[in-house]
Parts: structure tokens; C-alpha cells; sequence
């Protein structure tokens, strides 16, 4: 039996910096083994009890992975001339033909923009701190669509 699991994070950086948290009163729902969450992640809290905390570090591999060169591209500054807010670190979202991507304007030069398509937070070592607020066992929907239907399985899709 698949169990749903409700955590509050606080997410830091390796310089302590704050990246990301939950809202306050909103625990993050998960289904144990839908891949929702990192993996090492999942695997570092599946044995917490409902109250209990931990803090997780994880390597930059274990977390979003290490930056890869081959994430970078050269496109023709022509191209992305429609886009308003073109500037070095903009973060801009391109349809490509295996979905929606999220690229960081890397660079810029008069004839060019150098896109990097690592993960916002690739090559980062990340610290979860971790509050476990609520475990219970999946209901047989949730275990068919693969996700939680919020924290008490009870949220209608509207299917």
C-alpha cells in the first residue's frame, strides 16, 4: 500500500541562503514512488513519523544534478528579439519540440545570446529542512493517477 506524505521544507543553499520554503499552514503532499520529489530526497525521509524534523543535505548530483556544458546554446540575437526583458539572467521559457523549457540568458554579444538550459539549481549542493506533518495511506485514485488529491485525498479533479 502506497502511503501520501505531507512535509514543510525549507530549502538553502550553500551559502545558507533561503532558495525556497512552503507556504505557512501548506505542507507539501507526495506519493510515495511517483517520482514527485528528488529521489535521494524521498529516500532520506520515508522513515520520518508524523512531528519528527531532519535536515537533508544533498549533493549537487544527488539534487538537480551538475552543470553541463552541453546545456548551453548559441542563438541568433534576431530570434529572440520579440522577448521584452532580454537581459544576463533572465529566465525565459522556449517551446521546444520536447516541451516547455526553462533557459537562463547566459550571455550576450552583438550578434548572439548564449541560453543555459542546466536547471536553475544545477551544481548546487541544497539543504532540505524538513518538518513531517502528515502520513496516511493512499487512496486507490490516488494510486491510479499518481499524485495526491491534496492532504486528505479528498479534492475533486473535476474528471
Amino acid at each position: 500500500m502506497k502511503r501520501v506524505l505531507a512535509f514543510n521544507y525549507v530549502l538553502t543553499g550553500p551559502d545558507g541562503n533561503v532558495l525556497d520554503a512552503s507556504e505557512k499552514g501548506q505542507p507539501l503532499p507526495y506519493l510515495e514512488g511517483a517520482g514527485q520529489i528528488l529521489p535521494k530526497l524521498e529516500e532520506e525521509i520515508k522513515g520520518l513519523k508524523e512531528g519528527e524534523k531532519k535536515t537533508v543535505k544533498l549533493s549537487a548530483a544527488d539534487a538537480y544534478g551538475e552543470m553541463k556544458d552541453n546545456m548551453f546554446m548559441d542563438v541568433p540575437k534576431e530570434e529572440l528579439a520579440h522577448l521584452p526583458q532580454l537581459e544576463i539572467g533572465a529566465h525565459l521559457r522556449l517551446e521546444l519540440s520536447g516541451g516547455a523549457h526553462i533557459v537562463r540568458v547566459a550571455k550576450m554579444t552583438d550578434t548572439h545570446i548564449t541560453l543555459d538550459g542546466n536547471h536553475p539549481l544545477a551544481g548546487q549542493a541544497l539543504s532540505f529542512d524538513i518538518e513531517m506533518v502528515l502520513i496516511r495511506p493512499a487512496t486507490p485514485e490516488e494510486e491510479q493517477h499518481g499524485h495526491p488529491h491534496g492532504l486528505h485525498g479528498n479534492s475533486g479533479h473535476g474528471h
